[in-house]
């Protein structure tokens, strides 16, 4: 595993990975220890990220969905109320 130093990553870059080795794991090492691992990315790891991003975004959409149905059918007057009630608790935050 290739150290690079975080330096060294910020002022050169993609320079500094060409010394790495094709496939092989890097670890960006800063003033206080190692900090990050830059690993490389096959071609599977990326079409299952994005499987997954995909269905965790389903998933995310159903529950939304299940949510807007338990609420009922509301009208604008309501959904401009709790706009209007949100904004107004964000500025009592800002304020205090």
């Amino acid at each position: 595993m290739r150290h690079v130093s975080l330096r060294e990553f910020r002022t050169r870059g993609s320079k500094a990975l060409q010394e790495v080795c094709t496939g092989e794991t890097a670890l960006l090492v800063g003033q206080n220890g190692p900090a990050y691992f830059l690993v490389p990315i096959v071609s599977e790891v990326v079409q299952q990220d994005r499987e997954l991003r995909r269905a965790m975004a389903k998933a995310s959409l159903r529950e939304g969905w299940r949510l807007a149905e338990s609420a009922g059918d509301i009208g604008d007057k309501e959904i401009d109320e709790e706009i209007a009630q949100a904004r107004g608790s964000r500025r009592l935050r800002k304020a205090g």
